[in-house]
């Protein structure tokens, strides 16, 4: 007989929370797959974070079920559960040894003295920090003490590991580096992630599958390019990076349709070649000139009406010369099938049934 799909290591079935009159989770359906870098992405206060607390067990839905492995955990106290979560402030044991506290869950777990320190001195080597066990968690840096944190996790083998923003408290640079450092050791050790952020960038650089949430419902479940490259609704084209729409009458003068379309930003050529075959033209003006080292983002005032930013590399150009272009009159052009429809948003009856196929 042919194999049946595999269980999936997260499994929310109808999931809901509420606070008193406040509906903080307004029914998930979600599945996730074992080895899964799953990103649950959102603004704040769309319920993100609620959920991953209900697969923690730190708080219990109001109704719905939570399946780890199969297993159905809805009612189980979070020692109960095969999962680990780390958090955005480290929750580290100051007066601890950093082996110390990668051991802690092996003592409660009354596991003896020579396999704690064994399995501890394996986990720090596993995020590269062997030869600092003696050290006090002070006398790191913030990387290395969210390290021994991610050590502290891993060290009990858990089938999930749940991130509540972890990288939140880092400067940008150090947040670069633990990104690629992070989604490494997931490949590495093999175990399901579940990362919870605000980050639009950081949810697309390191996740496998993306969920967007939005006031306490799934508006979107994808890949990374699935998410950006074709939003589900005009929240998600607006929260997942920068997108122009196009609506109305701007839509019908430069796309002859009807409906919502997403441009993006980095899509569009400014003062290039005429439009060619298979591009859309438009005229405007510059509003505004943003120099952000790298890039300049042009914010364009369209004569159809609209208006649109786009993204432009500074290949052979300083702030000067770009700034020099605001308030003056521009050609755009983009390839005709980089306007992406969006579909009317989805209502809230619809939402949690549409996102079961999540799982894929």
């Amino acid at each position: 007989m042919p194999a049946g799909p595999a269980t999936p290591a997260v499994a929310l079935h109808g999931l809901r929370k509420s606070f008193g009159t406040v509906e903080a989770v307004a029914g998930v359906d979600l599945e996730i797959a074992d080895g899964e870098f799953f990103a649950m992405l959102g603004p704040s206060g769309s319920g993100k974070t609620t959920v991953l607390r209900m697969i923690a067990g730190f708080e219990s839905p109001t109704a719905g079920t939570v399946l780890l492995g199969g297993r159905d955990v809805t009612r189980l106290a979070p020692f109960e559960r095969d999962v680990n979560t780390v958090f955005q402030d480290y929750a580290l044991f100051p007066h601890m040894s950093v082996r110390q506290n990668v051991e802690y869950g092996l003592r409660v777990r009354k596991v003896g003295r020579a396999e704690r320190r064994r399995r501890a001195d394996e986990a720090l080597r596993s995020v590269r920090l062997e030869g600092l066990g003696d050290r006090r968690p002070a006398a790191l840096s913030g990387g290395q003490r969210q390290r021994v944190a991610l050590a502290r996790a891993l060290v009990i083998r858990p089938k999930v590991l749940l991130l509540d923003e972890p990288l939140g408290a880092l400067d940008l640079k150090l947040r670069e580096q633990m990104q690629v450092e992070l989604k490494a050791l997931q490949r590495e050790v093999g175990i399901t992630f579940v990362f919870v952020t605000h980050d639009q960038e950081e949810a697309l650089t390191m996740s496998d599958r993306v969920a967007v949430f939005d006031e306490g419902r799934i508006a979107q479940v994808g890949t990374p390019a699935e998410v950006y490259e074709r939003p589900a609704s005009p929240f998600v084209a607006g929260f997942v990076g920068t997108s122009n729409l196009l609506t109305g009458a701007a839509a019908r003068d430069l796309l002859g349709r009807d409906g919502t379309f997403s441009v993006r930003p980095e899509k569009i050529r400014l003062d290039g070649p005429p439009a060619g075959d298979g591009e859309t033209a438009a005229t405007g003006r510059v509003a505004e000139v943003v120099y952000a080292g790298p890039t300049t983002r042009f914010v364009v005032d369209l004569d159809a009406g609209a208006r649109l930013v786009v993204a432009q590399q500074n290949l052979a150009t300083s702030s000067a010369d770009v700034a020099a272009l605001r308030g003056t009159p521009v050609r755009l052009a983009w390839r005709t099938e980089h306007a992406v429809p969006v579909p009317d948003p989805v209502p809230p009856t619809q939402l949690s049934k549409e996102s079961a196929h999540a799982y894929r």
